[in-house]
């Protein structure tokens, strides 16, 4: 007997509802989110077992729970699982037992699950990226004080006081992205598919660490084409009596489309031929398709150092004037 489970879960509780082969429910119940509720509900159906729980961000405890019980947990792609978004019942009792359902029948649209040996450093990518964010809402609510005035000296009392304390909080948020940053160096910059990367024309050591930890495993994506659509970097279309709209796709890491568009801003400003090729686009078309074409040729290159295991070779078949030093974080090896 094979027991199907739907969890839904909340950050204190689940319901959880279990299915056998037949789609009978075995057992519904709502836990509380400790280890001996949860394993109580899990041993008391003993057998093979397979259980989904919808992609939250609090999924990483019961991962870790029902790896030691030796039951599989099947990560749930929220978005597309419209067979509960679009319910007109929706409760906790039903979104469990669709997910059971869904998962017996085969068609839970599953979600990536990242490694457990990079969670930490990618959230802590993540958690560096925030406050990036924060420090440049800093700077821009005192560039709009500014332009309220024509002379700094006008600033009245209050004015002054909301500036001193951005300029406080924006010198304490990059003292907090450089620990954060150091905290990742020893952890990364020693792997080989980092060191790879970092020869790449446009990417540095943050872009590098961002695009390692996000992709979690080139292998993971079959082709290259598959790739360019998790970067969000190829457009989605509607085409609808005969007419054909593109628009951006949100579909995808949004992390890796942020990464590579940067990478593209920076290859482009630094090195000739790449400039010359998104001049060349831009003949064609607007300044954000020719740039995203940049950073779509940029992630072919990634695509194929990380699956090949090989250095840098070029730009489009063509070698690059300009050559990166070997001085750190570049380190020297064989291979790289």
């Amino acid at each position: 007997m094979k027991y199907y489970s739907g969890i839904d879960l909340h950050w204190d509780n689940c319901y959880i509802t279990t299915i056998d082969d037949t789609g009978a429910i075995v057992k519904q119940q709502r836990v509380d989110n400790n280890r001996e509720d949860i394993m109580n509900y899990f041993g008391s159906l003993p057998g093979t077992h397979i259980a989904v729980v919808e992609s939250t961000t609090g999924w990483y405890w019961l991962n870790d729970l029902l790896e030691e019980l030796k039951i599989e947990l099947v990560l749930a792609h929220a978005k597309y699982l419209k067979a509960i978004s679009y319910a007109k019942v929706k409760t906790d009792k039903v979104d469990a037992h669709t997910l059971a359902t869904l998962l017996r029948l085969g068609l839970i649209p599953k979600a990536h699950k990242i490694s457990k040996h990079l969670r930490d450093l990618r959230d802590t990518m993540r958690a560096r990226l925030r406050m990036v964010h924060k420090h440049t809402a800093c700077i821009l609510s005192a560039n709009t004080i500014g332009v309220k005035f024509n002379h700094p000296e006008t600033f009245s009392e209050p004015y002054q006081l909301q500036l001193s304390l951005l300029e406080q909080q924006q010198a304490l948020l990059a003292e907090h992205i450089l620990t954060l940053e150091k905290s990742l160096r020893p952890h990364l910059i020693p792997n080989n598919d980092i060191q790879h990367l970092l020869y790449v024309p446009g990417i540095g050591p943050i872009s590098a660490f961002t695009l390692y930890l996000e992709i979690d495993g080139i292998e993971r994506f079959p082709s290259d084409k598959h790739f360019l659509s998790y970067c969000r970097l190829v457009p989605a279309a509607e085409n609808s009596n005969r007419r054909i709209h593109q628009r951006s796709s949100k579909d995808g890491n949004k992390y890796l489309k942020i990464a590579f568009s940067d990478i593209a801003v920076h290859a482009i400003q630094y090195y000739p031929e790449i400039k010359a090729f998104y001049q060349k686009m831009l003949r064609r078309t607007n300044k954000h398709v020719a740039r995203t074409i940049v950073a779509k040729e940029l992630a072919k290159i990634v695509y194929y150092i990380l699956k090949n295991k090989s250095p840098y070779k070029g730009f489009k078949g063509l070698p690059i004037s300009r050559q990166k030093s070997l001085q750190w974080p570049r380190m020297i090896s064989p291979d790289a």
